[in-house]
């Protein structure tokens, strides 16, 4: 249905580039390592790393889930590098931020789903980098305590985990997690006493009232960060775009969702995950 959808004007944006952008680049390619912006084509990419930053995506970039919203490759992923987290950690050093937002691809293959190498990889980036904050957007690890308590015992700043879609949507968009699981995933990190993050995408077919619905169920279990973007089809392979979300109700979830309790919220046609992670995280502390 995508294909017969004008893009509207909203979403026409310019393409930055300049010093920093290539640092960034630089810097990511010379240590081999993989961002979402790059594997999950996202639409914010020039912006961010014009800005000096990157999402960083751990455990490789092959993923063993085929979700149909997502463009970053499935397949049979390669073994964990034990070098990444001090490659992570340097590149982190070297782009001097003072924010890092870490991602991974889903490790169904490992025992343990890729819980340790995530432990790992927060304690090295927090050892070369204690005074940078570290947001991290992980799996659902099939909601096991013990793994996601490995995250936690690793003590970043903020532990997300994204819903992507509405309960009724959710078979349709997600390849193996489930509404339930990634709820009480949340709902674990919060109670562990840390800040809970989601997020999801919308012009996929949801309605208003089952956003606002999903919003409730997150409040429910104290999660505080929420993003709201559009659904943007990377590729004809994927799942096809509904509707092009007028900015204006954009607008109309943001105030909702902050009546609900959420601290901060950011929502609008290119909000991603790790946009404006660090103003979101700095607000929460308000």
């Amino acid at each position: 249905m995508s294909e017969n959808i004008k893009k509207p004007d909203w979403l026409k944006i310019k393409l930055e580039s300049g010093e920093n952008f290539e640092k960034v680049k630089q810097i990511v390619h010379r240590h081999h390592l993989h961002t979402i912006c790059e594997s999950g084509k996202c639409p914010n990419r020039n912006k961010c790393w014009t800005m000096g930053t990157a999402t960083f995506m751990i455990l490789g970039d092959i993923c063993t889930r085929s979700c149909k919203f997502c463009a970053t490759k499935t397949g049979k992923p390669l073994p964990v590098d034990d070098t990444e987290p001090m490659r992570l950690s340097e590149s982190i050093r070297l782009m001097n931020l003072n924010y890092c937002v870490i991602t991974s691809v889903d490790r169904d293959d490992l025992s343990d789903k890729g819980a340790k190498h995530w432990h790992d990889c927060i304690l090295a980036v927090r050892q070369l980098n204690p005074q940078t904050k570290i947001e991290v957007l992980i799996p659902d690890f099939d909601g096991n305590p013990e793994w996601i308590q490995s995250v936690c015992d690793a003590a970043p700043d903020v532990i997300g985990h994204n819903l992507e879609t509405i309960k009724r949507l959710t078979p349709l968009v997600r390849s193996r997690a489930n509404y339930t699981t990634s709820l009480q995933t949340l709902e674990y990190i919060a109670k562990a006493g840390f800040v809970a993050k989601s997020g999801i995408m919308v012009g996929i077919g949801e309605t208003q009232d089952e956003v606002i619905e999903l919003m409730k169920d997150l409040r429910s279990i104290n999660c505080e960060l929420l993003t709201i973007g559009q659904y943007l089809q990377p590729t004809p392979q994927n799942l096809a775009i509904t509707e092009y979300v007028h900015p204006d109700v954009f607008d109309f979830y943001k105030k909702e969702a902050l009546a609900l309790g959420f601290k901060a919220v950011e929502s609008g046609p290119y909000v991603r995950s790790s946009f404006m992670a660090e103003q979101s995280y700095m607000n929460s502390k308000i």
